[in-house]
């Protein structure tokens, strides 16, 4: 079926992929966000354990996500995977061991004879939700700040900064977007628990939260957009794969590519409505759909603006030309035509969320659930 069409095609097709892998994950980690929030929401045990089961029941299509992302990015482009993976692994496994803590607490808080208490598993669940937010953000930035890294002719990469992937926290630009990610979380999950809860204490102090975290966000994502469209960024030249640095490159791809841009400008304005619109409207407790589908086009179009119009998405600061992108660190044509068969079972997989989500938010969570014997509590 994919046998006719072009090696470049299969490497932009891929990169689309990863793209909308990363817009789905970026809006699921409003369980990230909903962790962060338990004692800011929840002013008694009964609210907390709501607000707990809420994202519990969530958790693993995060967890999921990110596995997928991850083994996507493996299979389409090696290049990067073993580059990044390889040398930056201090910021991978941190931000591995905030999600491994998840997965325990989730499982362990309520077990019988739990001698670290729930409090303890409370407290990992807010480290995972402050620094898994932070880094995925900061480690995305990477992809338009770029890296210190070498790559020789055999394509053997060596990392050069001593950190190891942690320096990215110094550069105020992927910092940014990992503050844009904390706060969007945040927003999102308050959203969430607006629509999935049974409780009106919670969803007035989740109201209170869109607003409170809704401004900074929206503050931080125009420091890092518009800082993004006036910086240099990594050029390369198609036939030659010469790199170069260009004066406005992102704002370049946003005129050059105007169907992406207007997927981006989709997306902004849906976040917009779902957060506004909750903030106006004192009986709407529907901000979470558009807020959602905007999270998912806006990141989906910043990662083609990072991939796509002879950009370099994972520049090499120390070596110019050791800077990676779609076409020098992809598999073969062959395994990107394979697994492209593969891919056409994504929709497949994406109507099993949509029901799998419709069943387990059939009715909103609420005390009485949690208060019964055949319920699971988490």
């Amino acid at each position: 079926m994919f046998e006719g069409i072009s090696y470049l095609v299969l490497q932009k097709y891929w990169w689309m992929i990863i793209s909308l892998l990363a817009g789905f994950l970026v809006f699921l980690m409003f369980v990230q966000g909903g962790q962060m929030l338990i004692y800011r929401i929840g002013k008694s045990d009964a609210q907390r354990t709501l607000i707990i089961n809420a994202m519990g029941r969530k958790w693993e299509f995060t967890f999921t996500t990110l596995v997928t992302f991850g083994g996507a990015f493996f299979a389409s482009f090696p290049l990067f995977y073993a580059t990044s993976f390889g040398g930056a692994y201090w910021a991978w496994m941190v931000l591995l061991f905030c999600f491994v803590i998840q997965a325990v607490s989730y499982q362990f808080r309520k077990k019988p004879a739990n001698f670290f208490g729930e409090r303890t598993y409370e407290v990992f669940l807010f480290i995972n939700g402050f620094f898994g937010t932070i880094l995925v953000g900061t480690v995305v930035g990477t992809f338009f700040n770029g890296s210190e890294f070498v790559i020789n002719e055999f394509n053997q990469s060596q990392w050069i900064h001593p950190a190891r992937g942690l320096e990215a926290l110094l550069n105020f630009h992927n910092l940014s977007l990992g503050i844009v990610v904390f706060f969007l979380s945040r927003v999102l999950a308050s959203l969430y628990l607006m629509n999935s809860v049974a409780d009106d204490e919670i969803r007035i102090r989740s109201k209170m939260q869109v607003l409170i975290n809704g401004v900074p966000f929206v503050f931080f994502f125009l420091v890092f957009v518009i800082w993004l469209m006036f910086k240099k960024g990594f050029a390369y030249d198609p036939d030659t794969f010469i790199v170069s640095k260009e004066s406005f490159k992102y704002w370049h791809n946003l005129l050059q590519m105007p169907l992406n841009t207007f997927i981006f400008l989709i997306g902004v304005v849906l976040v917009l409505w779902g957060i506004i619109g909750t903030l106006l409207k004192d009986d709407w407790n529907g901000g979470i759909w558009p807020a959602g589908v905007g999270t998912i086009l806006a990141v989906f179009s910043l990662l083609l603006l990072a991939g796509f119009n002879n950009t370099c998405y994972y520049p090499s600061t120390y070596d110019l030309q050791s800077s990676i992108h779609i076409q020098n660190s992809s598999s073969s044509e062959f395994t990107l035509s394979t697994m492209s068969v593969v891919s056409l079972m994504l929709p497949f997989v994406m109507v099993y969320i949509w029901w799998s989500w419709k069943s387990i938010n059939r009715k909103k969570i609420s005390s009485e659930e949690m208060s019964e014997e055949e319920s699971h509590v988490y």
